[in-house]
């Protein structure tokens, strides 16, 4: 019996980071069990996950768990294993250039086995002496049939079956027969053969398998895709001299030179240049993003017209492509819930097949009195009946719908993610960086004491120790207004509310009515101006002055961020798909309900504190919805992980990221309607694959049961079975966003 495995958190006491093995020699779901079994009794392993649509096991344990000991048990149970870099492809998508070939000398030698039987339907007589026969169907037999008594010689040894173990049964059963029923034939009498049943088998399975494996390669396109950006060597310069070093070699702070046409090595600040960069395969951006100086870039993006010089930021693991491709590896190693129910009954599909096959040779053979027939019954019983396509229908859609969603920019992080998007019925956003550009320019600023750049020095002053949107739109006021930034100590964030310090000696608060409120500042002043410019939709705020006499405005200030074009489309498609949106934001009513009117959205909740929107999710959810929360600030990281599913925006911070199901890597609405419908698409693939694979068990083994399916016909339905689960799959891949 499988041990039950809890999932862990990787910043645990004890739990390193996960290694991942290429497996190789697992062909069914049964195999999946026996490696993952085999990995969960090493000493100190806490969770396992085998893939076997990309032979990828992802152990993860405590510091004593080593490759040896991991590698030690693999090959114990049949299989062998290499350990995965990280800074690699994947080892498991190498193709095998040999099988090819190997499929085509089967076939070679096959085809006159099998022509007879067709042209016999027309009444003519071709058979090959049983010489022959046996000289055509022994290579195919023994030579390139022999990987399945290899693979079943090892499940048999390890206590299991697995498909290896039915084809090398079944073939040898029907070939064994042919050679009883030859040397037993009188001289001069043709008996009745089966070599063409036993060769045909082995070519038809081989050639599934064949096919199989190429699809697994399309399926895993993406992923290799993301893997290649990163160029082996990149041009630095160093103490004003220029060269090439290893991408090993590459440090933070170092100087990369780009020249027209290459790729970015690694994530930067441009420091000199400007350029277009073509971020299509990290962001799924479609268009060149224009650069210049200051803007940061993407390691794995195409410089595409102009020479730059970056400021490296991040090198190696720590860059945003090999985040991408760690995120996207372990949703795709992950399973999904109904995955491992299948991997439990594939485990015991083997025994029960081989019971099935045992009855109906005894039941063929004692009541229909002819053995031969009984054979060839339970040999088709054998071929037919293989968990193949039960242990592929899961991992298949995942790796196909995963990959092609990361090529479009948006990030899966784990196959639960499926099932928890296909229920949405509530989509809530935060507003600013999420509907709107995040961006906000100052509009308006209204000095009380003090003229306007009086009051703006001192803001900027404030706000110079801060990392919030509107910081950024007073420090570039101040900026053109070529204001010198005065003394601030003490300063500190009030969450949601607006912040304080000391400036020039001034005890000072800048912040919204909330805050002003708290401060017991006397707002009446500034009322009438403060309420027409919210209604006009903007953002208001209140410089204040906390002093022994009492608290005195010293002025207001007019914020206004635009809309983001998408935003409205976004909207749109999601109530196509009966999803009510809900807009939640920290901003005042008027600044809400103008872009709440905009993009038609008619649930806004203004106003609101950082652990209020988390509140609001779950009264959403107590109310029955099934809520996506979509956010990019610090502050919504709470409302993310309350939600039934969150979304994050990777242009915002990198805790948001953290708790979200999904990462979209721009910072478009539109991409919130694409990922719900890509999960939906996967998860009625993964349905649609486990239906068909167990149909054509469920159809395929009593009709052979009853003899009514002849061997050839039964390896023929049992390799096709796995490459329609694949090519199911694999449609995935002409999915695009929007």
């Amino acid at each position: 019996m499988v041990r039950a495995v809890v999932p862990v958190r990787l910043d645990q006491p004890g739990v390193g980071q996960p290694l991942r093995l290429a497996v190789t020699g697992m062909t069914c779901g049964s195999c999946v069990t026996r490696v993952e079994r085999a990995l969960q009794k090493v000493p100190g392993v806490v969770e396992v996950s085998v893939n076997l649509a990309n032979d990828v096991a992802t152990v993860r344990g405590g510091p004593g768990v080593t490759f040896d000991s991991l590698h030690g048990a693999v090959t114990a149970a049949g299989y062998d294993a290499t350990l995965i870099d990280d800074n690699a492809a994947q080892v498991a998508s190498s193709p095998d250039h040999g099988a090819g070939w190997r499929v085509m000398i089967a076939a070679v030698l096959s085809a006159p086995l099998v022509v007879p039987m067709i042209v016999a339907v027309f009444g003519v007589h071709a058979m090959l002496p049983a010489g022959v026969q046996w000289a055509l169907a022994t290579p195919v037999q023994f030579w390139l049939g022999a990987r399945f008594y290899r693979a079943g010689w090892g499940a048999l040894k390890a206590g299991t079956g697995n498909m290896d173990l039915l084809v090398a049964v079944g073939t040898s059963a029907a070939y064994g027969l042919s050679v009883v029923q030859w040397l037993a034939a009188d001289s001069g009498v043709m008996p009745h053969l089966y070599f063409e049943a036993s060769a045909v088998v082995i070519t038809l399975v081989m050639l599934g398998k064949w096919l199989e494996t190429r699809a697994r390669r399309e399926a895993s396109a993406a992923i290799r895709a993301l893997q290649s950006l990163r160029p082996e060597r990149v041009r630095v310069r160093r103490d004003g001299v220029e060269g090439d070093v290893a991408i090993a070699a590459l440090r933070v702070d170092d100087d990369m030179v780009v020249r027209p046409g290459e790729r970015i090595a690694a994530d930067g600040v441009i420091v000199e240049g400007a350029s277009q960069v073509d971020e299509s395969l990290v962001t799924g951006e479609s268009l060149p993003v224009g650069k210049t100086v200051g803007d940061p870039v993407i390691g794995g993006s195409l410089n595409a017209d102009g020479l730059l010089l970056i400021k490296v930021s991040a090198t190696g693991a720590e860059t945003a492509l090999a985040r991408i491709v760690r995120l996207v590896e372990s949703a795709q190693a992950a399973k999904a819930p109904v995955q491992r129910l299948v991997d439990q009954a594939s485990a015991i599909f083997v025994p029960v097949v081989m019971v099935i096959a045992l009855l109906t040779l005894i039941g063929w053979g004692m009541f229909g009195g002819d053995w031969s027939q009984a054979t060839l019954n339970a040999v088709a019983v054998l071929v037919i009946a293989c968990p193949c396509a039960l242990g592929l229908a899961t991992p298949a859609a995942i790796i196909a719908g995963t990959g092609v969603a990361a090529k479009a920019g948006i990030l899966i992080q784990d196959p639960d993610v499926l099932e928890r998007a296909h229920a949405v019925s509530v989509v809530a956003f935060d507003k600013t960086g999420t509907l709107t550009e995040g961006r906000p320019a100052l509009v308006s600023v209204i000095a009380l004491q003090g003229s306007d750049n009086d009051v703006l020095r001192l803001t900027a002053g404030i706000q110079s120790g801060s990392e919030h949107a509107l910081a950024g739109a007073v420090l570039k006021a101040a900026k053109d207004r070529r204001i010198a930034l005065p003394t601030v100590t003490g300063f500190r964030a009030i969450a949601g509310k607006g912040a304080a310090a000391l400036v020039d000696g001034r005890e000072l608060r800048l912040g919204n009515a909330s805050l002003m409120a708290d401060e017991k500042v006397d707002l009446a002043a500034t009322a009438q101006r403060a309420a027409a410019l919210c209604a006009a939709g903007n953002t208001v705020s209140w410089l204040a002055e906390v002093a022994a006499g009492g608290p005195t405005v010293l002025g207001l200030f007019a914020f206004g961020d635009a809309v983001k074009t998408s935003s409205r489309g976004a909207i749109t498609q999601l109530a196509a798909r009966r999803i009510t949106s809900v807009l939640i934001t920290g901003d005042n009513r008027g600044a809400a309900d103008r872009v709440a009117s905009q993009l038609g959205i008619t649930d806004v909740r203004a106003e609101v504190l950082p652990g209020d929107k988390a509140r609001i999710v779950t009264e959403l959810r107590a109310a029955g919805a099934v809520v996506a929360m979509v956010g990019d600030g610090l502050n919504d990281a709470p409302a993310l992980a309350a939600a039934d599913l969150g979304i994050a925006m990777s242009t915002g911070t990198d805790v948001a990221m953290h708790v979200a199901g999904i990462t979209l890597m721009r910072g478009d609405p539109a991409l919130v309607p694409a990922a719900l419908d890509i999960c939906a698409r996967t998860r009625a693939k993964i349905r649609q694959n486990l239906f068909w694979a167990f149909v054509y068990n469920v159809i395929g083994i009593p009709l052979a049961a009853m003899g009514m399916l002849n061997p050839v016909f039964a390896g023929a339905a049992m390799a096709l079975s796995s490459v329609s689960v694949m090519g199911n799959a694999l449609l995935l891949r002409r999915w695009r966003a929007g």
